[in-house]
Order: structure tokens, then sequence, then C-alpha cells
């Protein structure tokens, strides 16, 4: 039964792919027959339209052969006409040939003037440039030159003051520092002095009193005692002292530097400045 079932639907199936076959191959029959007809009606217009342009390009070249044949019989006659023509102005050229030459000798002259004219026209040029150039330059140095004279005028007007106040102040530094120092040294020579004489009034003292050792010891540490404190004032004096001479001798060589910086020679003072030496030196 299985074996009869699958065979009806084989048979089945292949009358149905046989009528497919036949539809299909109808149909492309038809398709086949419909584009030959349309091709043999595309090449029958092709080749009317191939006939019909060889039709006019033959009977283009037909008229134009015509007209050639015409235009070559004109150009015959204008070539006689121009060979004519050549012999006469073969005849003329002969004739024009020494003027010619003459001619073609004064335009090479005047062309390598004319190279002389344009080479001296571009160094006129160049020298033109130049020379604005260098005057441009020169108006530049004129002016850069009164701005200097003008800063120079300035800064000498402020050198010839700061001339003056330096010489003032010179003479004023020497002036109160010379004094100080001479009231410092007084005092000092004083101090000096006071202290011998105090210390001759003591061996008097002593040697009049005849005081004991131990009093004589409390009289020497008191006495001592002074001296240390005199000689730590002397030496606050020194000290003050070698200030003033630092100060004064950095003030010297602070104006001749600015001197020199000036360029005022130093002999332009009229004076040698003092400088004071250290104490101890």
């Amino acid at each position: 039964e299985m074996e009869a079932k699958y065979t009806r639907k084989m048979q089945a199936l292949r009358d149905e792919m046989d009528l497919r076959r036949k539809t299909e191959l109808h149909e492309l029959e038809e398709r086949k027959n419909t584009q030959i007809s349309e091709l043999m009606g595309n090449h029958e217009g092709a080749f009317g339209a191939i006939k019909n342009y060889y039709n006019d390009i033959t009977a283009k070249n037909l008229t134009l052969i015509n007209l050639l044949k015409e235009q070559v019989e004109d150009l015959k006659k204008k070539e006689a006409v121009l060979e004519k023509e050549k012999a006469e102005v073969l005849l003329q050229n002969k004739e024009l040939t020494g003027p010619l030459q003459e001619s073609q000798e004064l335009v090479a002259e005047l062309k390598k003037k004319l190279v002389h004219y344009y080479r001296d026209k571009e160094a006129l040029m160049n020298s033109k440039a130049h020379l604005k150039i260098t005057q441009k330059e020169l108006k530049d140095l004129q002016w850069e030159h009164e701005v200097l004279e003008q800063r120079f005028s300035k800064v000498q007007a402020e050198r010839d003051e700061l001339y003056q106040k330096f010489t003032r102040a010179i003479n004023e530094v020497q002036q109160k520092t010379g004094f100080k120092n001479l009231l410092l040294e007084r005092k000092l020579h004083g101090l000096h002095s006071l202290l011998e004489q105090k210390e001759v009034e003591l061996s008097e003292v002593v040697t009049a009193a005849n005081l004991s050792p131990s009093a004589l010891s409390l009289v020497s540490h008191k006495l001592e005692d002074v001296l240390n404190s005199k000689n730590a004032t002397i030496q606050d004096l020194q000290l003050q002292l070698a200030r003033v001479c630092k100060a004064h001798n950095d003030m010297l060589q602070t104006f001749e530097a600015k001197l020199t910086a000036f360029g005022i020679p130093l002999d332009n003072l009229g004076f040698q400045p003092l400088s004071f030496p250290f104490p101890g030196q």
C-alpha cells in the first residue's frame, strides 16, 4: 500500500513537473519569438537608417567633389597669377637685397645699443634705489645724531649737577668726619691722660695710706672694674671711629666710581680726597 501510495504521488508529481516544463517551454518559445521579431524589426530599421545615412554621405560627397573640382580650377588660376607675382617679387627681392643687408646691419647695431641702454637703465634704477636707501639711512642717522646730542647735553648737565653735588657732599662729609674724628681722638686722649692720672693718684693713695693687703685687694678690684669700664668705653669709641672711617672710605670709593662712569678724571676735582686709615693701621 505504501509503495502504491508513493508510486501514485510520484506519478502525480511527474505529471505536474511535465506540465510545468511544457508551460515554461511554451513561454520561453514565445519570448524567443518575440525577441527575434523585435531584433528583426530593429535590424531592418537600423539597416534602413544606415542605408539612408550612406546615401546622404554619397550625395554629399558627390556635391563636395564637384565643389572641390571648381575650387581646384580656381586654385590653378590663382596659382598661375601667384607664379607671375612670385617672379615679380623675386626680381624686387634681388633689387632690395643690398638695402636689406644694410638695414640688417643697422638693426644689429641698434640692438647692441638697446642692450647697453637697458643695462645702463637698470644700473641707473639700482643707483636711484640705493640713493633712496642711503638718503633714508642718512635721515635716520641725522635724527639719531640729534637725539644723541640732546641726550648728551642732558647727561652732561646731569653730570655737572652731580659733580657739584658730590663736591659739596665730599666737602661736607670731610668736614663733619674730620671734626668728629678730632673730637673722638681728643676724647680718647683725655681718657688716656685721665687714666694715667688716676693710676698715679691711686699709687700715691696706696703708699700714703699704707693699706692692708685685703683693703689693697678690694681697692684693686674696684680699680680694675673702673678700668674695665673705661676700656670698654675706649673700645666703643674705637669701633665708632672705625665705622666712621669705613663709611667715609666707602663713600670715596663710590664717588670715584661714579666719576669714572661719567668720564670725569679725578684730577678735575681740584683737591685730593682724604682717606682715613682704620684704627691700628
